[in-house]
């Protein structure tokens, strides 16, 4: 009983941890923003991102495709799944740090040999007996070094990697669906500005024709006009499928079936606009927002941990473990004097195992090395990403300049060549070449602001935010 007082008072006084302590790693990040001097751009210490950046585009039915994709997206529905087992699985880890407590009963009846051992029922194995018994088993492995805590640590720390992961998923979805739609309302723009020319070309084409029949053209100049409409008319098929396939790639986001969305989306709206500014903070905040980072940083914790416990399968294990119960040969008998009871303390020690624990410490220390490179890896790939993303940005936003004017002109080109034509001042050839370059002027302007919303989008994914509008949780309905 001494044996046992000083073991259990061994056990809580123990607090040594074997391993080390995990510290957390410094992000290799810069100070500003190469684009800081943009004043599209804000980037002071105190700037924080836009946490709701759908929300910044103006755009009502871009902001309920969003709310609805974070709700009930399945990749989201299954990381939220997959954060539920890891938590269940932290549990079962943390269940360790405790006693284990259990009952069990039993009854046989039996004969001995009579030449064998001793038999219990003192008949000499001359008849049989019944044995009636039943425990309370109790045992607790005193954590002296600190073994147990650190299997409980990396469970949590594989917990935060859960979360981390779902919100990147949530992430990924949440720029997406933005992406799908702004490329939509793109397709459908280009859609609507080649049946405006479709309309112009065709008009063209008639004039032409009433000039033929005038005498005052050639049947060449007809031809040449209707070849024209037919190649805009050729553009329209592939404008219509990319449309509903943007349509149908939103409703899959939104876990709903083909075409589920199409009358919602039907109605051409504008393309989403750009921010007048966007606020970027500054390269430090990536660490805390962006879930890749935040993940590298828990799967480094856990190898730290998980060779912590490599560390503690060195040391002895000791267990107290405790047994009551009662033991009769008939159960009129169970009763006060049929108790049995055992107790003490046990341990067991490594003491030679052919090179397995040397061989798991190695490997749990190559394994937490190669978590400290792909944590400096993720962090490095998420400042060029951001760069990347500020660049196109701007270099999108120069374009869109430039082809505002190149459409400007264009459509005042053309008013003028048709006038001339209608005139008799200049030839069919020049009015299709006005009209060629207006076309693809219009569409690359259209292109041009969509790529431009796209880019923002890019920007603020690769800021990391958005996620923090929405809870992690398998009952994503709740969402605010």
């Amino acid at each position: 009983m001494k044996t046992l007082v000083f073991m259990t008072a061994l056990g809580l006084a123990g607090c040594g941890t074997v391993g080390s302590d995990f510290q957390r790693p410094q992000a290799p990040l810069g100070q500003q923003w190469r684009q800081a001097d943009d004043a599209r751009f804000a980037a002071q210490q105190d700037a924080d991102i836009e946490r709701r950046w759908w929300d910044a585009f103006g755009d009502a039915t871009l902001s309920s495709l969003v709310q609805r994709a974070a709700s009930s997206n399945l990749d989201v529905l299954a990381a939220a799944s997959r954060l539920e087992q890891s938590r269940a699985a932290r549990g079962v880890a943390g269940a360790a740090q405790g006693p284990s407590l259990g009952a069990n009963g039993s009854y046989g009846r039996a004969r001995n040999s009579a030449q064998g051992l001793s038999d219990p029922s003192r008949h000499n194995g001359q008849s049989a007996y019944n044995l009636w018994q039943s425990n309370l088993d109790a045992a607790w492995e005193l954590d002296l070094w600190g073994r147990v805590r650190r299997e409980v640590e990396a469970a949590d720390a594989r917990v935060d990697v859960a979360v981390e992961a779902g919100r990147g998923v949530l992430l990924a979805v949440l720029a997406e669906t933005a992406r799908d739609y702004i490329e939509l309302r793109g397709a459908q723009q280009t859609l609507a500005i080649t049946e405006k020319l479709l309309a112009i070309a065709r008009h063209t084409l008639e004039l032409t024709r009433i000039r033929l029949r005038e005498g005052v053209t050639t049947e060449l100049d007809v031809a040449e006009a209707a070849a024209h409409v037919a190649t805009i008319e050729a553009r329209l098929p592939p404008l219509q499928q990319r449309e509903a396939r943007l349509a149908n790639a939103l409703s899959l986001l939104l876990a709903l079936p083909p075409q589920a969305l199409q009358a919602e989306l039907a109605a051409s709206g504008d393309i989403p606009a750009m921010a007048a500014q966007v606020q970027l903070g500054v390269p430090s905040g990536l660490a805390e927002r962006r879930p890749d980072i935040r993940r590298a940083e828990a799967q480094l914790h856990a190898a730290t941990a998980a060779t912590g416990v490599a560390h503690g399968d060195f040391y002895p294990r000791i267990t107290l473990s405790g047994s009551v119960g009662l033991q009769a040969m008939q159960l009129g008998d169970i009763g006060w004097d049929a108790k049995r009871f055992a107790i003490g303390p046990g341990f067991s020690v490594p003491l030679f195992d052919g090179g397995r624990l040397r061989g798991n410490l190695q490997l749990r220390e190559a394994q937490q090395q190669e978590a400290a490179i792909a944590y400096r890896q993720t962090v490095l790939a998420a400042w060029h990403e951001v760069e990347d993303a500020l660049s196109g940005y701007q270099a999108n936003a120069r374009r869109q300049a430039s082809l505002d004017e190149a459409v400007r002109q264009g459509r005042r080109a053309l008013s003028s060549a048709e006038l001339q034509y209608r005139q008799g001042g200049t030839d069919l050839i020049n009015v299709l070449h006005v009209q060629n370059t207006l076309i693809n002027n219009e569409a690359a302007l259209v292109d041009s602001r969509a790529t431009a919303s796209l880019s923002l989008v890019q920007v603020y994914k690769a800021l990391g935010g958005g996620w923090q509008a929405f809870p992690l949780t398998s009952a994503q309905g709740n969402t605010p």
